[in-house]
């Protein structure tokens, strides 16, 4: 892995990985934590809708899939909000239909194609600086949101009652919790791809829930995991001549079961995160 580092794009690449994994692992914990892995989901396969929109506008990449994007979000969150028991419905038809829409917008757009695949997997080995500047202002707003709201948000996450009573603004602080994970998926998508992040805004988190003190402790904890991954993704890739973001996920993938089976047959897990 050293001896790839002489290279600027594998140097890019790594520093890309780790942003995102703290980004996914901050958010993530969040995700699993309010059981929202669905919602996370249909937000990132409805950010299709913003790339086909804003290829179709000639807009910046960011404006259109971020206000698409931030719709998608806000909607599903008023749904899981105030009708639970069609959460799952509606979320996957946005899903759907923001994934239709952007791919016929790319359909209707004169004289361009873009190559979706390149969203769904991601083209972590090509980075520009650039991208990398924006996933650090990225990463650096979600955790001073999450060092500001922190005890509000660890009592939403576990007893969302309790935190109405305490006199937590639950639906607003809900809604920004599910518009800043809309604007760091579009981030991170442009990068690592929806697939990859998907699987960095669960995977880690999963694997730390079961052993985490405290929901600081799984944040970075699945920090840390996601980093693991990351690395050891990129160094099978480099080795094997394999493509980057599926060898990253395939190493999440393999330590999940792993995890998996530790918990069934070797430790026993805590009770996750208390405070």
């Amino acid at each position: 892995m050293l001896d790839a580092l002489q290279f600027e794009f594998m140097r890019h690449a790594l520093v890309a990985g780790l942003l995102a994994s703290i980004i996914c692992g901050i958010m993530g914990t969040l995700v699993v934590a309010n059981r929202i892995v669905f919602l996370s989901g249909g937000i990132a396969h409805a950010a299709y809708g913003g790339i086909g929109l804003a290829f179709f506008m000639g807009w910046p990449y960011l404006v259109g899939t971020i206000g698409f994007s931030l719709a998608a979000a806000l909607v599903m969150a008023a749904v899981t909000l105030r009708a639970r028991h069609r959460a799952d419905t509606i979320i996957g038809v946005i899903w759907a239909v923001g994934m239709a829409t952007g791919i016929i917008l790319l359909d209707l757009t004169p004289g361009y194609n873009v190559d979706l695949m390149s969203y769904l997997f991601g083209s972590i080995l090509t980075v520009p600086a650039a991208d990398l500047w924006i996933m650090l202002g990225t990463g650096i707003g979600v955790a001073g949101f999450v060092a500001v709201f922190y005890q509000d948000l660890l009592t939403l996450s576990y007893d969302e009652e309790f935190a109405r009573i305490r006199g937590v603004p639950v639906s607003a602080l809900y809604f920004a919790l599910i518009g800043l994970l809309a604007v760091s998926i579009v981030m991170v998508i442009q990068v690592v791809g929806l697939i990859l992040v998907i699987a960095l805004l669960t995977i880690p988190p999963f694997i730390v829930e079961r052993y985490a003190q405290s929901l600081f402790q799984m944040m970075v904890g699945a920090s840390v995991l996601g980093a693991v991954f990351t690395v050891a993704g990129l160094w099978l890739s480099y080795a094997f001549d394999l493509t980057s973001g599926a060898s990253i996920i395939m190493v999440a993938g393999a330590a999940f079961f792993i995890a998996l089976l530790a918990e069934r047959w070797v430790v026993k897990p805590g009770s996750g995160p208390v405070a």
